[in-house]
């Protein structure tokens, strides 16, 4: 069983940056493949980016490419997203999420993954 916790959601203006953490129970979440998800009202969950077990392959959604960067600490068991130059369609509830069977076709899916943390509000104000 994994648990995950997200923090550093907030309020931001827009062209600002802010970034989040992910923190991950478990004696293995080095070997996972990590991702960040998320969902504005009224909108399924989308994929926003991906990272090996190493940091060796990342993947991102086209429309974060270039402002936001996904990065991981294993000895901290924690995973980051720094984001930048926020737009306020960047708003939603972004989660963090464990994909414990490795790179998989489906790792920017959400059915890639097998564990989810319960997500940390980003509000970006025009």
């Amino acid at each position: 069983q994994v648990q995950l916790v997200e923090s550093g959601g907030g309020l931001v203006q827009a062209g600002g940056s802010h970034g989040l953490s992910c923190a991950a129970s478990g004696r293995t979440f080095s070997s996972y493949v990590m991702g960040w998800f998320r969902q504005a009202p009224g909108k399924e969950r989308e994929f926003v980016a991906a990272i090996s077990w190493n940091g060796d392959s990342i993947n991102y959604a086209d429309s974060v490419k270039g402002r936001f960067t996904i990065s991981r600490d294993n000895a901290k068991n924690t995973v980051y997203l720094q984001m930048n130059s926020l737009k306020p369609e960047d708003t939603a509830l972004y989660s963090c999420a464990a994909a414990t069977r490795g790179w998989s076709p489906f790792i920017a899916t959400t059915r890639g993954y097998d564990y989810w943390g319960q997500g940390t509000q980003v509000t970006v104000s025009s």
